[in-house]
């Protein structure tokens, strides 16, 4: 999916350093992106920006399993950059996520959310927290019964039978690993990102220093 919105080079690897070494190997770059990548400390960085969900935080304050975190909040001051996804605080930037379009799995046919509208509708999700899917498309003023799947779930075509003559919307994510075996009604809907336009300047100014050879801080 990052690939396909991208149009760029994507490595995936348990060891970080390794896999960026192959990526710089294969794809000369300057600038390389890792998702969750706080905690792979033997992969050395430039910048670190760290995205928070606004309606739970930090939850228990445990990192997983016990909790909901990726690392801990104490490394919280170290972040170069904050993003919350919802309300954000001082010195935080404020994320939403939008999806206005529903596009085909089979056929590619894009369709707006609106138009599902009054439809009986079933929506899966294979994400972190598969609610706030769920409550995205509902905003949009569908009528659905919900369907969560694990996060990461590896779908197969068992787990969409019960779906065959139903229209189903679920994520971008899951679409990309269920458009070999999806049926004709079966619609992903793709996310969008809105960020501050503070984040972004911001952003850019840093890496400006970094690749003038100046610190971040």
């Amino acid at each position: 999916m990052l690939k396909r919105r991208t149009h760029c080079p994507v490595y995936a690897g348990p060891d970080r350093p390794l896999t960026a070494k192959r990526l710089l190997s294969e794809h000369p770059c300057n600038l390389i992106i890792s998702d969750d990548g706080l905690q792979h400390y033997a992969l050395d960085r430039n910048l670190e920006i760290v995205v928070i969900d606004g309606a739970r935080r930090f939850g228990n304050g445990y990192c997983l399993p016990a909790g909901p975190l990726r690392e801990s909040p104490k490394r919280l001051p170290q972040m170069d950059l904050v993003i919350i996804n919802g309300q954000a605080g001082p010195g935080e930037y404020q994320m939403c996520v939008k999806g206005e379009v529903a596009v085909a799995l089979k056929g590619g046919e894009v369709k707006a959310l609106t138009s599902f509208v009054g439809a009986s509708l079933h929506a899966i999700a294979g994400i972190g927290r598969p609610e706030r899917f769920f409550a995205m498309l509902e905003a949009a003023g569908l009528k659905l019964k919900r369907h969560p799947f694990p996060d990461h779930h590896r779908y197969c075509a068992d787990d969409l039978k019960p779906f065959a003559s139903q229209t189903v919307l679920m994520t971008e994510k899951d679409g990309v690993k269920c458009e070999l075996f999806a049926q004709p009604d079966h619609w992903y809907v793709p996310a969008t990102a809105i960020v501050d336009p503070g984040f972004e300047k911001q952003l850019m100014v840093m890496i400006k220093r970094l690749t003038d050879g100046q610190k971040t801080a």
